[in-house]
């Protein structure tokens, strides 16, 4: 953490002062001692920090939060192969580095190696280097650096880690390809829907006007939407946007929020098994990678929690491992958690009193991988009685809300 220190100084026999910047006090002394050349410390002692600077700061963390983003995958996983192959040719991974950096055309992915070459230099380890880098290049990429620095075989850590990327991003697509059909015909409502009310309703209205009769609940409902997008409709779009760019900042920068969300997102219908058999698959090939490895299981429990993004996920997780350490299982750890079936729970016992624990866990990862492609393959069957229920409400609202009025119009005049 950074502080700021007020240094007061007598340099050539004037006094003077100077803010300066540093993680401790001695550090300040020693950086001013280094600008002064000669020049004598009277008083060191810590200050606030400058509001412009504070202003600036929380500017830069808002920008940061609402407009960062993630590397195209596409572009990390030609990064990482082109890394394994030069580890794996003997290239050391400070040279590697080097190339990958030269020959890669996405900007950011650029500027990220720049620095971590910079890191390396100053001898930081590649994990510590990337982990600055969290956000833009995911969890799992940290995870996997990780495990090859822990075992020695970086190379073989990087192929693995290029195919996970791989298989995540054909989820990505499988689901992008699954759900274009629904948003297609959801987007195509609502645009019919908007332009009705701008340019059909507006015309039944003076109708409804001139008949000074109380209007049915679903007229009410019409007019009501048609009034707001005609009057407020910029205003709607700007708050819903706002909306959004506050929903991501606090998302990112308020553990209350996203805990919150995380916890609620969960009993989302079909959102939240989408999450949860996402999450435990990428955990438990990362956490069966780290053990076929050799790694401890309470270290290899550590970072493969760091791959969970939902906080109730991996809170629930990370209590694996306090129970391990403290001498329970890993099967009873497991069976707390309540993420595991049953089958999968005897699996996994069937595993540590077999010998084979690596073996039973990587059958377990496939087993939640498979049940995420169960789902994903058959999303759309999943969410069509939602859509045709949306539908057609929607048709009904705007029957009854034009009908019903002219209806009853049509009964005065008979009568």
């Amino acid at each position: 953490m950074t502080n700021h220190y007020e240094v007061n100084y007598l340099f050539k026999g004037k006094r003077g002062k100077e803010l300066i910047k540093a993680a401790t006090k001695n550090d300040a002394i020693a950086i001013a001692k280094a600008k002064l050349n000669g020049g004598r410390i009277l008083k060191v002692y810590q200050v606030a920090t400058p509001l412009d600077e504070r202003y600036r700061d929380l500017k830069d963390s808002i920008l940061n939060a609402l407009f960062s983003k993630r590397v195209k995958i596409e572009d990390l996983i030609s990064a990482v192969r082109q890394l394994a192959v030069m580890t794996n040719a003997g290239i050391s991974i400070h040279d590697s580095i080097q190339e990958v950096q030269k020959a890669t055309t996405n900007q950011d992915l650029k500027a990220i190696f720049t620095q971590v070459d910079d890191d390396l230099n100053s001898g930081k380890s590649l994990t510590e280097a990337f982990r600055a880098y969290k956000y833009e290049l995911g969890d799992v990429t940290i995870a996997m650096v990780e495990l090859g620095e822990s075992t020695g075989n970086m190379s073989e850590s990087l192929e693995k880690l290029a195919d996970i990327l791989e298989e995540m991003l054909e989820n990505t697509k499988k689901f992008k390809a699954a759900i274009r059909y629904p948003i297609t015909v959801v987007v195509a409502i609502a645009i019919a829907f908007t332009i009705l009310m701008i340019y059909v309703v507006p015309k039944f209205k003076d109708i409804f006007e001139k008949l000074n009769a109380e209007l049915p609940v679903p007229t009410k409902i019409l007019l009501f939407c048609e009034h707001a997008i005609n009057q407020y409709g910029w205003y709607i779009l700007a708050g819903m946007f706002a909306s959004f760019m506050l929903f991501k900042y606090f998302y990112k920068n308020s553990d209350e929020f996203k805990v919150g969300f995380d916890k609620h997102i969960l009993k989302v219908y079909l959102i939240g098994k989408i999450i949860h058999y996402a999450s435990m698959s990428r955990f438990m090939l990362i956490f069966t990678e780290l053990v076929r490895a050799g790694i401890p299981v309470a270290e290899a429990l550590d970072t493969a929690v760091m791959t969970i993004d939902n906080e109730v996920l991996r809170d629930r997780l990370s209590s694996v491992k306090v129970l391990v350490e403290r001498g329970s299982n890993l099967t009873d750890a497991f069976r707390q958690t309540d993420l595991f079936e049953g089958m999968l729970i005897q699996m996994i016992q069937a595993g540590e009193q077999g010998g084979a624990l690596d073996r039973m866990l990587g059958k377990v990862s496939d087993y939640f991988k498979s049940r995420f492609n169960e789902i994903i393959d058959n999303i759309s069957s999943y969410i069509e009685p939602i859509l045709i229920g949306f539908i057609a409400g929607m048709v009904l609202m705007m029957a009854l809300g034009i009908f019903l009025p002219m209806w009853d119009m049509a009964q005065a005049v008979k009568g």
